[in-house]
């Protein structure tokens, strides 16, 4: 058993860290707010506009203009990765990298891929063993729709110059606090959806559908990259602030198992202290 000076030292440190995790707790869960509200206000928004797109893209062919839907054959692939710039959010990053690899792995065996890397966390890694076209960490410092713009056309420009044939997004989405699914979603080229409902449907088109397409599939194109950011950024405050909570609880139990200890050990100096006052008597007594 520990003696009581190495036990009073770790129950300060333990009472120390349990503190730093318990205001991160808090901190987090104050972002979270924040960051859930905007991505649950944006989410009908963006599931309208993607609704609209698949009910158009039935209607796509070469007189539509969108070379944002053609199809080549996969020679190389762009995997845009969206992990965090901070770590102690659990598995948050962890499922990304493993996501990735998984996907090279499985899909895109003797191809071509590059990496696109949105957070510092997961280029960290990933550089190790893939090819990084690009990183960009300081996108969460003021993540606007005007700056994911930005990369979203950087993305598509990518495309129709014909350097990579596919572009797909790897991120974590928010569900609640406690919960984030790791996504894979198509970026480009953008996937027809045909069905007996979107056939039935009767548009108008004006001024015409060549203009309306072409304005709207870049468009909705950058709020697929902006949703999945927002989602993400969402997910790793939800991840933090429940790892945070773990970890104070896990400080907490840690504390006063020590606290038992040190009880414990004090009580037995105590006890042989008593002893030896009590032997001594006797022997002089004797």
């Amino acid at each position: 058993m520990a003696n009581l000076k190495e036990l009073r030292s770790r129950i300060t440190s333990v009472s120390s860290t349990m503190q730093i995790t318990s205001a991160m707790k808090m901190v987090s869960a104050a972002k979270l707010s924040k960051a859930q509200d905007a991505i649950t206000s944006m989410r009908p928004y963006a599931e309208k506009l993607t609704q609209l797109l698949q009910d158009l893209s039935a209607t796509l062919d070469d007189d539509s203009g969108s070379k944002f839907a053609e199809e080549r054959e996969v020679k190389k692939v762009l995997i845009v990765a969206i992990s965090s710039n901070k770590g102690l959010a659990g598995a948050f990053n962890t499922n990304i990298i493993k996501k990735v690899k998984a996907k090279i792995q499985e899909n895109y065996q003797g191809k071509d891929v590059d990496l696109y890397t949105l957070g510092k966390k997961g280029n960290d890694i990933l550089k190790k063993s893939y090819d990084v076209y690009k990183n960009d960490n300081a996108i969460f410092d003021d993540l606007s729709f005007e700056n994911v713009s930005e990369i979203a056309e950087e993305l598509m420009q990518l495309f129709l110059d014909g350097k990579y044939d596919r572009i797909e997004i790897v991120y974590n989405q928010f569900k609640n606090a406690a919960t984030q699914y790791v996504m894979d979603e198509q970026f480009l080229p953008i996937e027809k959806f045909e069905s007996e409902d979107n056939k039935q449907l009767d548009y108008i088109f004006e001024p015409s559908k060549l203009e309306i397409v072409k304005d709207l599939i870049p468009k909705s194109l950058k709020m697929q990259l902006f949703k999945a950011l927002r989602d993400s950024f969402a997910a790793e405050h939800g991840a933090r602030m429940t790892a945070m909570h773990k970890a104070t609880d896990n400080a907490k139990e840690l504390r006063d198992d020590l606290k038992l200890s040190y009880n414990k050990a004090r009580q037995a100096s105590i006890t042989n202290e008593i002893l030896e006052i009590v032997g001594g008597a006797e022997a002089l007594n004797g």
